[in-house]
């Protein structure tokens, strides 16, 4: 990783910052409509780069607790999916829904932080 500045996220929120305050205003209506949606992809961009690692190790340790065995994510998962589709793992096994509802929010968390879904679900503490 590069130690230098201005770093990776500080570019990027550059370029967010850029769209959102200048580039949106001053843009006619469907240009603005595009330039909105570019900062919106910066943003989803940024917050992915900063939660990615957290959230997959997250994720495997959940899917290591279900499957009982090591594995990669990428491995893990499609044994999850390969469980699931054969019923070896019901879709409503208390453990399953627990890991794809943490699943769900760590994706609105770095789709969409300001969903009112993701901003309840973190008050409650989820």
């Amino acid at each position: 990783m590069r130690t230098d500045r201005p770093s990776v996220d500080e570019l990027l929120e550059a370029v967010e910052e850029f769209l959102r305050d200048h580039a949106m205003p001053a843009l006619p209506g469907h240009l603005s409509f595009h330039a909105r949606v570019a900062a919106n992809v910066v943003g989803i961009t940024r917050r992915e780069i900063a939660q990615s690692d957290q959230i997959e190790a997250d994720q495997l340790q959940r899917l290591v607790g279900i499957l009982k065995h090591e594995g990669s994510l990428k491995d893990l998962n499609r044994e999850l999916s390969e469980k699931i589709r054969s019923g070896d793992i019901k879709w409503d096994d208390p453990v399953l829904m627990d890991h794809n509802q943490k699943f769900a929010i760590e994706e609105l968390g770095v789709d969409n932080p300001r969903y009112s879904a993701f901003k309840k679900a973190m008050e409650e503490g989820a």
